[in-house]
Parts: C-alpha cells; sequence; structure tokens
C-alpha cells in the first residue's frame, strides 16, 4: 500500500480511494539499450541532477476522463508540495522524510515513510537511471524524448514515463501507470526552474491544526 500510495501521489491523483490490490501476474523486463539511447540517458540524467527547485502549474488527467489542475513545487533533494486548485482543498507535501496527503472530504491526513520507491524517483539525489530503477522503454519524434521506468526489485508496482521536450532537454509531461494498469498524466505548464521557496513550503500542517474537532 505504502509503494501505491507514493507512486500515485507522483501521478498527483486522487489518493485515498485506492485498492491495494495488486497485478495478478509478475511483470517482465526485457529492453535492450541502443547506441542512441546510451548517449541519451546520460544527458537526461545530467539535467534531472541539475534541477534543483521547479515550479509549476499543472494539468492532471487520468483514463477515465477526471481533470484537475494545481500548482506543484520542487526543491530537490527530496521535497514536493502538490496544491490543487479550488474547489478541492487537498494537498500532497514530501518533506524528505515522509509523504503527507491531507484529504479535505475526510478532514483526515494520511503520512507515508518516503522510502525508495518509484514515486520520489525525481526527488532523489544523485538520479540514476540504473541500478534501483530499470529502463524499460525509450521512445523518440523529432522535438520529444519518452524514458519508461519500473522498480527493478518490483518491476508490477507500476511505471513512470517522464516525457521531456528535447534540444535542449526540458521536463514537460509524466505518466504513471499503476499495478492495476490505470494512468495518470501531468502535463507542466508555466514552468520555472529557478524557483525560490518559503521554508514553510515543505511542512506539513494540517488545516484543522488547534482547531476544535
Amino acid at each position: 500500500m505504502k509503494k501505491l500510495l507514493l507512486l500515485m501521489a507522483l501521478g498527483l491523483a486522487p489518493l485515498l480511494s485506492l485498492s491495494p490490490v495488486r497485478a495478478a501476474e509478475p511483470v517482465a523486463v526485457h529492453y535492450t539499450l541502443s547506441a542512441q539511447d546510451k548517449k541519451d540517458l546520460p544527458r537526461i540524467e545530467d539535467y534531472l541532477n541539475g534541477l534543483k527547485n521547479l515550479s509549476a502549474s499543472f494539468l492532471q488527467i487520468d483514463d477515465a476522463g477526471g481533470i484537475m489542475r494545481g500548482e506543484l513545487a520542487i526543491s530537490r533533494p527530496g521535497k514536493m508540495r502538490v496544491t490543487y486548485n479550488p474547489p478541492s482543498k487537498d494537498f500532497i507535501i514530501a518533506d524528505g522524510s515522509f509523504v503527507h496527503i491531507w484529504n479535505e472530504d475526510l478532514k483526515a491526513q494520511t503520512n507515508v515513510e518516503q522510502g525508495s520507491s518509484l514515486a520520489e524517483f525525481i526527488l532523489r539525489d544523485p538520479v540514476k537511471l540504473q541500478g534501483e530503477v530499470t529502463v524499460t522503454k525509450v521512445e523518440r519524434s523529432p522535438a520529444k524524448l519518452e524514458v519508461t521506468l519500473v522498480q527493478s526489485n518490483d518491476p508490477g508496482a507500476g511505471s513512470l514515463t517522464l516525457v521531456f521536450e528535447d534540444k535542449p532537454l526540458k521536463l514537460r509531461q509524466w505518466k504513471v501507470i499503476d499495478p492495476q494498469g490505470r494512468m495518470t498524466g501531468v502535463s507542466l505548464e508555466n514552468m520555472s526552474e529557478g524557483a525560490v521557496f518559503p521554508a514553510s513550503t515543505f511542512i506539513f500542517t494540517p488545516p484543522n491544526f488547534g482547531k476544535n474537532p
């Protein structure tokens, strides 16, 4: 359940209604890196490792047609804040140790230990496209580069596809597929790679803190 919550937190999908049921069959990973892949993957690592602070608006679309918008703040290593636009009051904070998820409908929070799951891949320092993750696909078009990853020790836990504008590289989108095959896509808009955040940005404070229930 922890891995699923973390994976979907990265997908920015509604979190607390997810089933923890895993896929029945293990996922086999078979992909041989091409000579071009071996040139492009180090470029992607270098780009992501140089990406310290990022702010953006996002558009989230799931495969059921659900659409949400919000604001994203990332401070590498380890920190992320996701705030959904009204009428939603849900938000997610990764503070480097835990992922805190606030569900406004339930007036409740879920705290999940931040580990080495695929979900916090882009928050790691350093980012490596090998070892704990395995590249399962690289796709190219004239101005776009897509890389799909799974956890090396648990490929059935879901996949993450990072979509870059190329020449020069710029992160534009990611797509998350959960163990049941449900996909959530997140497109980044109005992105700033040199954002400066107040320290309070990545500190989780429940909205009901100090209030009578």
